[in-house]
Order: C-alpha cells, then sequence, then structure tokens
C-alpha cells in the first residue's frame, strides 16, 4: 500500500503546500531542487500571468498562464517553447502564491517581479528562434561528424 500523500490531499488537509521544485521549465525564475515554493488552493478563476499547479496524468506540473479563454488556459513553463492547450479548471489543483530562492522570499507583487514576467514573456520569440537555430546546428554537425566516420 502506497502511503505518500498526494499534492492535493496536502492542500485539502494543510490548507497548503511547501516544496521545493522538481525540473526547470520555470527557470530561471524557479531553479532545480533549489528554490522552495508556497501553493495555495485554487479558487476562483485565474488570471493572465498566474502561474498554476495542475496535474497531467500522475504528472504535477507548475507552469505560467498565457492566455485566458472562456473554458480553459493556455500555459507555457518559462523556460519552454511549446504552448499547452485545453488546461481547464478541473485540472488545477493550486497557484503560486510566493517563493524563496534561498532565505529571500520573492514577492510576486512587487515591481521586479512583474518586470521579469513581462521582459521573459517579450523574449519569448528570441527564445524559440534560439532554440530552432541551435537545433539546426546540432543536427549539421551531426551530419558533417557522420560523414567524417565515413571517410
Amino acid at each position: 500500500m502506497n502511503n505518500k500523500r498526494q499534492i492535493e490531499d496536502v492542500l485539502r488537509e494543510e490548507g497548503m503546500f511547501v516544496s521545493t521544485t522538481v525540473g526547470v521549465s520555470m527557470f530561471p525564475m524557479l531553479r532545480n531542487r533549489k528554490d522552495t515554493i508556497i501553493v495555495m488552493p485554487y479558487e476562483g478563476r485565474l488570471k493572465k500571468y498566474d502561474v498554476p499547479l495542475y496535474k497531467r496524468g500522475s504528472s504535477y506540473i507548475l507552469h505560467r498562464i498565457i492566455e485566458v479563454r472562456p473554458d480553459s488556459y493556455v500555459i507555457r513553463g518559462d523556460n519552454c517553447i511549446q504552448k499547452e492547450y485545453g488546461i481547464t479548471e478541473e485540472h488545477i489543483l493550486g497557484v503560486l502564491t510566493g517563493f524563496y530562492r534561498g532565505s529571500k522570499k520573492i514577492n510576486m507583487d512587487g515591481i521586479g517581479y512583474k518586470l521579469y514576467v513581462r521582459v521573459w514573456r517579450l523574449l519569448y520569440p528570441v527564445r524559440r528562434l534560439y532554440v530552432w537555430v541551435r537545433s539546426l546546428a546540432v543536427s549539421a554537425w551531426r551530419k558533417i561528424r557522420r560523414g567524417k566516420k565515413d571517410v
């Protein structure tokens, strides 16, 4: 029997979930296994730039809302290129309300955080182009390496 509590159980029973993050999808805002997040239970409609915690299959995901639709949200991690469609209110468990970078609490209502969100969002086309150019370069390099082995 699995006695491990699920995040949704902790949110319901404790009224909040506090943990470090795992993964790089929200980098540079959240660092893998270093920063501590505070997630509160989900209540009501979320807005653009909120960071919900939701469940997809057996995976828990913490990504940013980039578009609010009448019946769903379009979501993407800060370090991701692909958008996620069809995330509905029934998927959402909680919302990020704060986080710590080391011992420093980051004010998500502060000008620095809000500036980060908007600048990072504006840089998306540049980041997407970078990923595309890098993948072309890696592909070309592999073809060149393969060609040298045949000689």
